[in-house]
C-alpha cells in the first residue's frame, strides 16, 4: 500500500498592492475610516491627509479626536470691518460746521475751551487707537479758516476701542475747536451732513436732549450703513457750543445689528454729553 505524498510547503500570501486584504465575494471592503480585517483602522496612502471623524470640523490641536472645534465669534472682524466708513461719515458730519451762516466777521466769542483726545474717555471704557486730527483734519482746517461763521479752528479726530479691543467695539469722535456763531444751525447741519455719506441713510430722525448736569443741546440720530459686512446701525451724536462741536458715532457687537428703532437715543446723548465734559478742557 502507498503512502500518500505529503502536503505542498506553505505558500506565503502576497502582500496587496493596495494595502487592502480582498473580503469575500460579495462583501464590501473596509473604507477609509472603518476597522480592517485585524481590527484597526485602514490608513490612507501615503501622503494623504488623515481624515477626522467628523467630517468638515478639522482635528485641533490637544482636543479629543473628532471633537468639532468652537464656532467662530460672529463679532470677529465685524466691527473693524466698518469703521473706515464710521469715520468717513462723521468727518462729513463735522466738515458742515466750517460752512454754516454767512460770512460775517463780527460777534464771535472768545476761545476759553478746545478739544482733546485723552487715552482713554467714556470712564475709561474706550482706549485710544489712532489719533486722526492730521490726515483728516488738516482738509476741514483749511477750508474753514477765514471763512463763513467759524474762526480760529482746529480739528480733532479720534478713534477709540471698547477695552483696547476694536473687534467689541469702536467709538469715533471727530470735533473742531475754535470760535463758532450760529451754534444750532451748525449742530442741525451736521447731522444732516452725516446723513449723506456714501452707503449711510438717517433711520431715526435726530432729537434733541438736555442730559442733566449739561448746558448744551446735544443732538442724536440713527443711521444704518450698507457695506461689505451687511448693514449696520449706529447711534451718532453731535453738540456745537460756542468754541467746540463734535460728533460721536458708537457701535458695539450689540447696537450693531439692532433695529434702528430699538436704540436708546436718550442713553446716547447721555453718552455724548460724558465725552463732551471728558475731551473738553479749557484753554492754556
Amino acid at each position: 500500500m502507498s503512502t500518500p505524498p505529503p502536503p505542498p510547503p506553505h505558500q506565503p500570501q502576497q502582500p496587496n498592492p493596495y494595502g487592502r486584504q480582498p473580503g469575500a465575494y460579495g462583501q464590501p471592503q473596509p473604507q477609509f475610516g472603518q476597522p480592517g480585517p485585524s481590527g484597526y483602522e485602514q490608513q490612507p496612502a501615503y501622503g494623504q491627509p488623515q481624515q477626522p471623524a467628523y467630517p468638515g470640523f478639522p482635528q485641533q490641536a490637544g482636543a479629543p479626536w473628532g471633537a468639532p472645534p468652537p464656532p467662530p465669534k460672529r463679532r470677529v472682524g465685524m466691527i473693524i470691518g466698518i469703521v473706515a466708513g464710521v469715520v468717513a461719515i462723521l468727518v462729513i458730519g463735522i466738515g458742515v460746521l466750517a460752512y454754516v451762516g454767512l460770512k460775517s466777521d463780527a460777534g464771535f466769542p472768545e476761545a476759553e475751551y478746545k478739544l482733546t483726545l485723552p487715552q482713554k474717555v467714556l470712564d475709561e471704557k474706550y482706549e485710544l487707537t489712532q489719533d486722526l486730527s492730521a490726515s483728516k483734519g488738516q482738509a476741514l482746517e483749511d477750508e474753514a479758516d477765514g471763512a463763513w461763521d467759524a474762526r480760529d479752528t482746529k480739528a480733532v479726530i479720534g478713534q477709540y476701542a471698547l477695552g483696547g479691543d476694536q473687534n467689541e467695539g469702536v467709538l469715533v469722535i471727530s470735533g473742531m475747536y475754535g470760535r463758532f456763531k450760529n451754534t444750532d444751525e451748525a449742530r442741525d447741519n451736521m447731522m444732516k451732513g452725516a446723513g449723506t455719506a456714501d452707503n449711510a441713510t438717517v433711520a431715526v430722525q435726530p432729537k434733541d436732549f438736555h442730559p442733566a448736569g449739561t448746558d448744551v443741546t446735544v443732538t442724536c440720530e440713527v443711521l444704518t450703513q450698507s457695506g461689505g459686512v451687511g448693514k449696520v446701525t449706529m447711534p451718532m451724536c453731535a453738540w456745537v457750543d460756542d468754541n467746540t462741536g463734535a460728533s460721536v458715532g458708537e457701535i458695539t457687537v450689540d447696537t450693531a445689528t439692532k433695529d434702528p428703532q430699538d436704540i436708546d437715543l436718550e442713553a446716547a446723548a447721555e453718552r455724548a454729553a460724558k465725552i463732551r465734559e471728558e475731551i473738553r478742557q479749557p484753554v492754556g
